[in-house]
């Protein structure tokens, strides 16, 4: 767990993209922060918010472990600190469903350490299905303790990004990393590799466009990340500066194939261009 980015492994996580955002924020001062597709929150992480935060998901797990981290951490790391770490105990606890909040976020916390690359995946019935995956070592929890404490300034809900419109306000800072997450270069018909439960189709591309016209009529800033595609490039054609970054992928195994990606980048913050963002 780097500092200064998320405590948790997500695909499509944002930890790369950090230094660009704080170069791309130093030129305005900004209000409250928002992020509606919050994952592994590495920007929130990363950033010195000196006023509120809004962090959404519609990953229901994933927000209650926030809200237990910020809440009751105490209580999380006790339940936390009582499994082992073999793999026979890994596929014991993979198959618990516990009911108790505080120990769902310790569940969900040692499966994204333990699990294969730290993948959250899920099969059709909706439980948790990725092997084990032989990390050695244990939690930070001293710095768990500072993602709590950042944690505070921050309202943390299970909803649709649309439904964050109450929350952005004129100065507000709004940040979007919808769960494209790749686009790929093996079939043009072959847009998206989602990798959480509810594909994020092309109908809700046009939905998140339509919720950045309404960041523009308010006058919040925005920063988006997208699949570096046609469609997408067409869908938000003229919603604010459109750049482009090569960044690294790393998910999946040994025999998966890695190398650089493109990604959209998306902003209506004055002054942003491509040099500046890098």
């Amino acid at each position: 767990m780097a500092k200064n980015t998320s405590f948790i492994r997500w695909a499509g996580g944002k930890a790369w993209f950090v230094p660009a955002v704080q170069d791309m924020i130093q030129s305005i001062q900004f209000n409250n922060y928002i992020e509606p597709f919050m994952g592994g929150a590495s920007i929130f992480f990363s950033l010195d918010l000196p006023n509120g935060a809004y962090l959404s998901d519609i990953n229901g797990e994933l927000v209650n472990t926030f809200i237990q981290i910020r809440d009751n951490l105490g209580l999380v790391t006790e339940k936390l600190k009582t499994y082992k770490t073999d793999k026979d105990s890994y596929y014991e606890i993979r198959k618990q469903e516990p009911t108790n909040l505080v120990e769902q976020a310790a569940r969900f916390l040692y499966l994204n350490f333990y699990s294969f690359n730290g993948i959250y995946r899920v099969n059709s019935k909706g439980k948790f299905n990725v092997p084990y995956g032989r990390r050695i070592g244990e939690f930070n929890y001293n710095r768990l303790e500072g993602i709590r404490d950042k944690l505070q300034i921050a309202e943390i809900v299970e909803r649709d990004f649309d439904a964050c419109r109450e929350y952005i306000h004129e100065g507000d800072l709004v940040f979007l990393d919808p769960p494209y997450a790749v686009s790929s270069k093996s079939s043009d018909n072959d847009m998206f590799i989602a990798y959480n439960p509810t594909l994020f189709s092309l109908e809700d591309q046009q939905r998140l466009a339509d919720f950045i016209d309404y960041i523009n009529e308010v006058h919040a800033y925005f920063i988006l990340t997208n699949a570096h595609h046609p469609e997408i490039a067409k869908i938000f054609q003229g919603k604010g500066e459109m750049l482009e970054f090569d960044r690294t992928c790393n998910i999946g195994g040994k025999s998966a194939k890695r190398g650089k990606i493109q990604e959209y980048i998306f902003t209506n913050i004055p002054g942003v261009t491509r040099k500046e963002a890098e």
